[in-house]
């Protein structure tokens, strides 16, 4: 560990530490359970982040990002249906929430719902035009229901605001090889590879016979 890395995992715990002196006084606060809980997912304390927030809503349950971030942390735990419904319970109370919608997306994706991943990284898209693993989402989906083109404009929108982003990278040589333009899917495969894209063996094998 670097001392720069040293003096941030010390200014983490002394911020932990004063939150939970905080909280001891003042047990009732939403804003410093859901500060704690922020903390604790930063350091990979899941549990206690899940505690936490639970706490907050409790003290708050108008408090929308606290569900954002329950949702994200039951997806870390592989509990698809938990972060599904702590997303949608952010929504119900703010139906605003970019990140919401992106989560959805992306937990709709990893349970096969590929209709309901596009329709939720859109509404994410729609909310924060920016927002890359919304974009990368529909990438894949598209990709999953033989919607190609949608999937390479998708992935270029991606690079357009970051060109060292890999997934995209892996997607567009995904894409270009299902049309049969294997130049441009070598060419992509090589850009995720060299930006550090985690290829299975057997699959880079194949890729590898494209030289």
């Amino acid at each position: 560990m670097t001392t720069q890395q040293n003096e941030v995992e010390t200014q983490l715990k002394d911020y932990i530490r004063y939150l939970k002196e905080r909280v001891f006084f003042e047990p009732r606060s939403a804003t410093l359970h859901y500060n704690l809980g922020l903390a604790y997912a930063r350091k990979g304390l899941t549990e206690d982040a899940v505690s936490e927030f639970k706490q907050a809503l409790e003290c708050d349950p108008t408090l929308a990002q606290a569900h954002v971030n329950l949702g994200g942390l039951y997806f870390q735990k592989g509990s698809l249906d938990e972060c599904i419904e702590a997303n949608r319970k952010a929504l119900e109370l703010d139906p605003n929430l970019p990140m919401a919608h992106s989560n959805l997306g992306f937990a709709y994706l990893q349970q096969g719902d590929y209709a309901k991943a596009i329709e939720s990284s859109k509404q994410a898209i729609e909310l924060m035009p920016e927002l890359m693993q919304a974009y990368n989402t529909l990438a894949v989906a598209y990709l999953r229901t033989n919607q190609i083109q949608a999937s390479i404009d998708a992935s270029r929108k991606i690079l357009e605001l970051n060109d060292r982003f890999a997934p995209a990278h892996y997607n567009l040589a995904v894409a270009h090889r299902m049309t049969g333009d294997q130049q441009k899917a070598k060419e992509h495969y090589d850009s995720a590879i060299a930006l550090g894209y985690p290829v299975d063996p057997e699959i880079r094998a194949e890729w590898d016979e494209l030289e």
